[in-house]
């Protein structure tokens, strides 16, 4: 009788085992999930003409901030009907990567976070109050849609990633108008243009006031243009790096070649003796990060390459190039040391 029951018992085991699996192929992907709820079939549809398809019927996790049919529809008259044309599949993309993150965060772990990286490389900005979590300019409608691969938050307005470049994003800022004169003169204007991703420390125009009456004009003379450049690239780091990453490191190597030192000091962020005063302005290229004070590489070559006493170099946040035609515009954050951004870790889980 005590053999007969344990049997049983086990037998139950079994059986209950064998149901998992099928209950989780039972639940439809990303993709799938989304069509089904017949609210998502412009963003069914831009998916499919972006060829996204089968990337977001993939493994992941992927967490997505999906769009209503109602939020493509309040972008203005024409706008969808021109991103579904293959000559603007790029820009496409780059607006529907900029809805995906990576990894599976669910609600309760998004209103804990300042901001997240996107499958865009850009970094949307997320806040929670009053009960309410907003993405950018979207507010989130319902959350935790689960899925196979993956969960979905929905929100009721389009996102839209930066769309100028560096060069572009500073010179709407109208306030680093000496920084431009400058990268012009030293020949560096394409290459902030190019596809990087980089990461620049941009001195406003205040900032070059304050180096010593006649440095700027005399920088600006054809011949010491080699001057300039060393300079202007001891400004710039490859890749993306958010002001967060770049505290923790401690330090970044510059395309001078020589690295910059990144530390809070009095409570306030510094870049060698230079203030950080607005972090995290996305362009469809980079990151920039306004600093108070120009920044002059070492003289002392063996001073330059000690390594500060904080963390490991930066390392930039991998991505992939953004839309390059006007599609949204980024602001600047003022840096808050007391309430820093945190570094976003998801939890890949299957």
């Amino acid at each position: 009788m005590k053999r007969s029951s344990l049997l049983t018992i086990a037998l139950l085991a079994l059986f209950t085992l064998s149901l998992r699996p099928a209950r989780a192929a039972d639940q439809a992907d990303i993709v799938d999930t989304a069509v089904a709820a017949g609210s998502f079939k412009t963003l069914a549809a831009a998916l499919d003409a972006a060829g996204l398809i089968e990337a977001l019927k993939g493994e992941g996790p992927f967490t997505v901030f999906a769009p209503t049919d109602e939020a493509f529809a309040r972008l203005p008259e024409g706008t969808v009907q021109n991103l579904l044309k293959p000559e603007n599949r790029d820009q496409l993309v780059a607006i529907l990567t900029y809805h995906v993150v990576p990894g599976k965060v669910m609600a309760g772990q998004v209103v804990n976070l300042n901001g997240a990286v996107s499958l865009n490389g850009q970094r949307v900005d997320i806040a929670a109050a009053d009960g309410k979590v907003k993405v950018d300019n979207a507010q989130v409608v319902q959350t935790d849609i689960a899925c196979s691969n993956g969960v979905i938050h929905v929100i009721d307005n389009v996102i839209l990633p930066a769309s100028d470049d560096i060069p572009t994003t500073a010179a709407n800022a109208s306030q680093f108008k000496t920084l431009l004169t400058a990268v012009k003169a030293a020949g560096l204007a394409e290459v902030l243009s190019g596809e990087g991703p980089f990461t620049v420390f941009a001195p406003t125009d205040d900032a070059f006031a304050k180096l010593p009456e006649g440095t700027v004009a005399s920088l600006l003379e054809p011949e010491n243009r080699d001057q300039l450049v060393a300079i202007l690239k001891y400004h710039v780091v490859s890749g993306r790096v958010y002001s967060e990453q770049a505290v923790e490191a401690g330090k970044a190597k510059t395309l001078e070649g020589r690295p910059v030192r990144i530390q809070v000091m009095d409570g306030k962020a510094m870049v060698n003796n230079a203030g950080l005063v607005a972090t995290d302005i996305d362009a469809s290229n980079g990151v920039i990060h306004v600093i108070d004070t120009v920044l002059l590489p070492p003289k002392d070559k063996k001073a330059a390459h000690a390594a500060p006493a904080a963390g490991p170099v930066a390392q930039p946040v991998s991505t992939t190039r953004a839309c390059s035609s006007s599609c949204g515009t980024s602001t600047a954050r003022a840096y808050r040391t007391s309430a820093p951004r945190r570094t976003v870790r998801y939890v890949h889980a299957r």
